[in-house]
């Protein structure tokens, strides 16, 4: 009998973000946009509440619309920075803003910021096989290069083990164990 990933298990939330949304491979770009944002606003901190959050973050930060977001003022800012129902870190805020300028600078409807990721793994998941949740690193050798290239793009937050927690996120890694039910459903897209 297949079970869920362990991580997964006890909250609701977890699980519906498990089941519905992690590894799942995406290739909208706003839907890739807000995922990084909000590992950066996790760094540090349990996914979990990021999760409980999330609608609030997105309600704060304009729907993680990069064009939006890069014009903030600096009233926006303290607003954000007041703002108790997201994570009040200056830097992390602050680099969700410049993430949104380096983005605007960089991408567009004719060189996509889903192309720029997905060109990393060739345009198809990466199938791991993990069978426990010990068996799963923090960061590898791909998400290394891609921070690197990443911070000289100009991009913050975005370390090796946030690029890999993203990767794994937006279903560039499929990661789910292979007890998992999710493991073959996120094998392509």
């Amino acid at each position: 009998m297949k079970k869920r990933c362990s991580w997964a298990s006890g909250n609701e939330l977890n699980i519906r973000y498990h089941d519905k949304e992690w590894g799942v491979p995406t290739h909208d770009d706003t839907v890739l946009f807000e995922s990084l944002c909000l590992e950066g606003q996790q760094a540090g901190l349990s996914w979990i509440i990021i999760l409980k959050k999330r609608e609030n973050f997105r309600k704060a930060f304009d729907n993680f619309d990069p064009k939006l977001i890069s014009e903030y003022s600096d009233n926006k800012i303290s607003e954000l920075i007041k703002n108790g129902l997201i994570i009040r870190n200056k830097k992390k805020i602050l680099s969700t803003i410049n993430n949104a300028k380096v983005y605007n600078n960089h991408f567009s409807d004719l060189y996509s910021f889903s192309s720029y990721l997905w060109n990393y793994v060739n345009y198809k998941p990466v199938v791991n096989f993990r069978k426990k949740l010990s068996d799963i690193p923090k960061s590898t050798n791909l998400s290394k290069k891609i921070s690197k290239d990443m911070k000289e793009l100009g991009f913050s937050y975005c370390g090796p083990v946030t690029i890999y927690s993203f990767m794994q996120a937006s279903g560039m890694v499929n990661d789910h164990l292979v007890t998992c039910p999710n493991f073959l459903k996120c094998q392509s897209d």
